[in-house]
């Protein structure tokens, strides 16, 4: 199984229920496909960098999960038409961050 990240940008002009539901189906998604959920993070109300359907502020959570790799597809399929969701991305939350060894660096320079 593969660590993955999930971001949302849900629409910060709904009410807390409506907004705590779209979190949870996005999260019933990854399970439904034989994901494992590990931790949500909720960064709470943000500045988006540009206007998104006429809105400059969304609320961002980011959920951590483990799954196969076609996965990720599947959850993008139906996530794409939740309502209340402004932006998403997966992404492969690899432990290992490739870095430049010494040599590579001083050649770079």
């Amino acid at each position: 199984m593969v660590k993955y990240e999930l971001a949302l940008v849900v629409n910060a002009k709904i009410e807390d229920e409506a907004r705590a539901a779209v979190v949870e189906k996005a999260k019933g998604y990854v399970t439904r496909y034989g994901g494992v959920l590990a931790d949500t993070e909720e960064w709470g109300k943000q500045k988006l960098a540009y206007e998104i359907q006429k809105m400059d502020e969304g609320f961002y959570y980011f959920i951590h999960f483990d799954a196969e790799p076609t996965v990720p597809a599947q959850i993008e399929d139906h996530i794409r038409i939740l309502d209340n969701v402004l932006r998403f991305l997966i992404v492969c939350a690899d432990e290992e961050q490739p870095t430049m060894k010494k040599e590579e660096k001083e050649t770079n320079e």
